[in-house]
């Protein structure tokens, strides 16, 4: 092995190191993410209604043979929204980083759901054959991750999953936040540069989260009132397709 292909992996390395830390600290107060706060759950309901709106907008309204793969699948509640939606369990499989994570997601999801505990951006490390995905899904986890190598080669991996007539279903968010070091915003130039193949078609949602949390605790109906202005939101969810 090369000088440079071993110097990549430690960096990959430390880079994987730095997420699960960034993590760590994103997910100390779990409150904040609760299902219990209007915030976040509107703010759900919201990107639920939206995948299911692109669903049906490629086409594609029986999801039954449909595969789906996560990347950064956490506790797995994105992929139960996806069996929800109609995806067979036995065709949905998640990596994450985090061992806790893993373990809460394989208890909460049907057995049949695989979960994989490493690092997606080192793609020969899983047996997961190359065009073998309707769908790569990644929800904020590009956001975390500071390093542009590091993304690409994430990407890349990610890209190599999908089917050709496929795609990768992105959502996260567009702008930094200065409070925020851990993070920083995707905006759609750089998704662009990552998958440079893809044909992209993108729907702007989430009212910014700092505003939703005060907004409703006056009321939850001002989440809508307040997100009928596209300036305020601050995700993207992306339809990244690759040609059949």
């Amino acid at each position: 092995m090369s000088t440079p292909e071993i110097a990549g992996i430690q960096q990959d390395a430390a880079e994987a190191a730095a997420v699960k830390d960034r993590y760590a600290r994103r997910h100390n107060d779990d409150w904040v993410y609760s299902l219990l706060r209007p915030d976040a759950l509107l703010t759900i309901q919201e990107r639920q209604r939206a995948i299911a709106d692109l669903f049906v907008g490629i086409g594609w309204q029986d999801l039954a043979s449909v595969r789906l793969l996560e990347v950064g699948c956490g506790t797995g509640a994105n992929l139960m929204d996806f069996v929800r939606l109609g995806i067979g369990p036995d065709h949905l499989q998640g990596i994450e980083l985090l061992p806790s994570s893993v373990e809460q997601a394989r208890r909460a999801l049907p057995s049949s759901v695989r979960i994989l505990l490493g690092d997606a951006a080192s793609s020969a490390a899983f047996d997961i054959p190359g065009a073998s995905q309707d769908v790569v899904y990644q929800g904020t986890v590009f956001s975390s991750l500071l390093d542009d190598e590091f993304q690409q080669r994430l990407a890349d991996a990610m890209w190599q999953w999908v089917k050709p007539g496929g795609g990768v279903m992105w959502y996260d968010f567009t702008m930094n936040n200065p409070r925020n070091p851990d993070v920083r915003g995707v905006p759609l130039a750089r998704i662009r540069r990552l998958f440079p193949q893809g044909r992209l078609r993108v729907r702007r949602l989430t009212l910014a989260p700092p505003l939703a949390r005060v907004v409703t605790r006056v009321h939850p109906s001002l989440y809508t009132a307040f997100n009928s202005c596209p300036w305020l939101r601050t995700h993207v969810l992306a339809w990244i397709e690759k040609a059949a």
